[in-house]
């Protein structure tokens, strides 16, 4: 039993307690310790969850995976991939979006294939190093009381049966579909209108297949389908399940032998091992709270993705991101708990888009009859043809985040609430040398005072007087740029001055 533990009453008051240590709970918890705030993490397993679930991330989010100190140990488990093929029922390409090489602004592939057992395993060792994060497995945890000047938590080790209590300031709900967190304090989620059942399939083989090194997207309204190579010898399969069909039916390669046959050609059977079978729901909903009080929620206890734009787990270290150097702020006494409520009004609205845009995705791919094959079968090709349409559509940049105050950023700021570019500096990406501080990306010098007081409360201050960084400045009409550590444009102007006094406000007064 840990120090963190106290059977039938509470322990010490700790800063937070995480619930659920899956991607977006390690994130949050690494990312909190790294900004100096203890956090003990709950979760049902003693190990990684071994089911395979994402498979894929983009470049904006493997940002997230550098700012924990990874991003060179992920690059050994994951494989790029070249982008996506939409194909009709005959996997004739209809369309292709390439998604290839590094993105040029966040310095990343564009889009890649992992397992996700095996980034969850790597998130934990990281975080494992942390000696401010304490990990406690085998709890569930069934209740969370908010007494005003603190919350318990309540669990029961599933070894022994023993009840067990923590006392926390902040309780971050990372604990899936079914969070107990969001039942607590009485959210639930909303259904934004789209429910498939579809049957994931992971194989492995030594044989190479041969295919294209991308995404294969078979749409049709009858038996939609999704292929992709994840490793090196490891391969998933998504097949829309029909009403009358059961995962029960496909449980052998043989019995999967009719969906696969389009991909594996004459490969024999037993040169095939089948790693699991399962049935999912894909379902697109959000939360219709994200926060009471000093608990939030995260990732998928706050909102379910289809998968149709590869960006169900990568919401949550979204989430993860922009809330962890919110509240550590708070917690340190170097920003106001007012900071804390840009979380949600933040994060809701560029998740809905997101969820949005997948199921627009899943809808097109899938739905129709035989009408619908007909008019995807008809309009790709001339889609394809509209100069740069293919490319925009899979393009990882996603909407800006939204201010709290108007619904938007000031409409003359076209960088607010944008990522700023992980330009090389002095051969030095940015992430790398700026970590988790705030930037100040000025066109113009600062003065020295200024730019010292700045260095001292930990704003890493870059003269862009040329370059990438001095490029998307003038993109934005812009002299200077405040970033804040997420990487998220906090404010643009003109004027560097304006800019440099924000900066001042924020890191030595901690005002936003």
């Amino acid at each position: 039993m840990s120090a963190a533990d106290t059977p039938g009453a509470p322990a010490a008051l700790l800063p937070v307690v995480v619930v659920g240590a899956g991607p977006t709970g390690v994130t949050v918890a690494t990312l909190l310790a790294d900004h100096g705030v203890p956090v003990l993490v709950l979760d049902r397993w003693a190990d990684v969850f071994p089911r395979p679930r994402a498979v894929h991330l983009d470049d904006e989010v493997y940002r997230i995976l550098d700012m924990l100190g990874v991003a060179h140990e992920f690059a050994a488990i994951s494989r790029p991939a070249r982008g996506l093929r939409l194909l009709d029922r005959d996997h004739r390409v209809l369309m292709e979006f390439d998604r290839s090489g590094n993105s040029p602004d966040n310095g990343h592939p564009r889009a890649n294939m992992f397992d996700q057992p095996d980034l969850e395993r790597l998130l934990r060792a990281n975080a494992a190093r942390r000696e401010r994060v304490t990990f406690r497995g085998d709890v569930d945890v069934n209740s969370l009381t908010d007494h005003g000047t603190h919350l318990d938590v309540r669990g029961v080790d599933r070894g022994t049966g023993a009840e067990l209590v923590w006392r926390a300031a902040y309780v971050l709900g990372c604990d899936g579909a079914n969070s107990t967190v969001r039942t607590s304090i009485g959210s639930a989620y909303q259904d934004l209108g789209f429910e498939q059942r579809w049957l994931v399939v992971d194989v492995e083989t030594k044989t190479e297949l041969r295919l294209w090194e991308g995404v294969h997207q078979v749409c049709g309204a009858e038996r939609a389908a999704t292929y992709m190579r994840v490793g090196d010898t490891r391969h998933r399969w998504e097949f829309q399940l029909l009403d009358h069909e059961q995962p029960g039916d496909f449980g052998t390669v043989g019995d999967l032998a009719p969906l696969l046959r389009p991909w594996i050609a004459s490969i024999p059977q037993d040169e095939l091992r089948l790693l699991r079978v399962a049935d999912y729901t894909f379902r697109a909903a959000i939360a219709d709270r994200w926060r009471r009080g000093h608990v939030f929620l995260l990732g998928d206890a706050a909102h379910l993705t289809p998968p149709f734009v590869g960006q169900g787990m990568g919401a949550g270290l979204r989430d993860a991101a922009n809330l962890g150097w919110k509240l550590a702020g708070v917690i340190g006494g170097s920003l106001p708990e007012s900071v804390l409520d840009t979380y949600e009004a933040e994060r809701e609205p560029h998740a809905r888009a997101m969820i949005q845009l997948a199921r627009a995705t899943g809808i097109v791919m899938t739905a129709g009859g035989r009408p619908g094959d007909l008019i995807r079968r008809l309009a790709a090709p001339l889609l394809a043809r509209i100069p740069r349409l293919p490319s925009r559509l899979v393009d990882g940049a996603t909407p800006p985040l939204r201010r709290p105050d108007d619904g938007g950023p000031p409409r003359r700021d076209r960088l607010a609430g944008r990522l700023v570019p992980n330009a090389v500096i002095d051969g030095v990406a940015l992430d790398s040398a700026a970590r988790r501080s705030w930037l100040l990306v000025s066109r113009d010098p600062v003065a020295p005072r200024e730019r010292q007081l700045l260095e001292n409360h930990g704003c890493l201050v870059v003269h862009a007087r040329e370059g990438r960084l001095a490029d998307w400045l003038h993109s934005g009409r812009s002299r200077a740029a405040l970033v804040r550590p997420d990487r998220t444009v906090h404010l643009a102007h003109p004027r560097t001055s304006v800019v440099t006094a924000a900066g001042l406000g924020v890191v030595v007064h901690g005002m936003l």
